[in-house]
């Protein structure tokens, strides 16, 4: 389960894409999360998914 807080899981994605996952796709995969979601909660406190740098900027 993904943490709630929109400030704490740009937290934890960014730490998995860094240390875990080549892209947002293999972590939304193994995660079983919807990858669209998870950016629209992002976006929503203003943050972008960066392919090039593989987080959230």
């Amino acid at each position: 389960m993904l943490p709630q807080d929109p400030i704490i899981l740009l937290s934890y994605v960014n730490t998995k894409l860094r240390d875990e996952y080549p892209s947002l796709d293999a972590l939304c995969e193994d995660l079983d999360t919807d990858r669209d979601e998870l950016v629209r909660r992002l976006e929503g406190v203003n943050y972008v998914y960066s392919p090039e740098h593989n987080q959230f900027i």
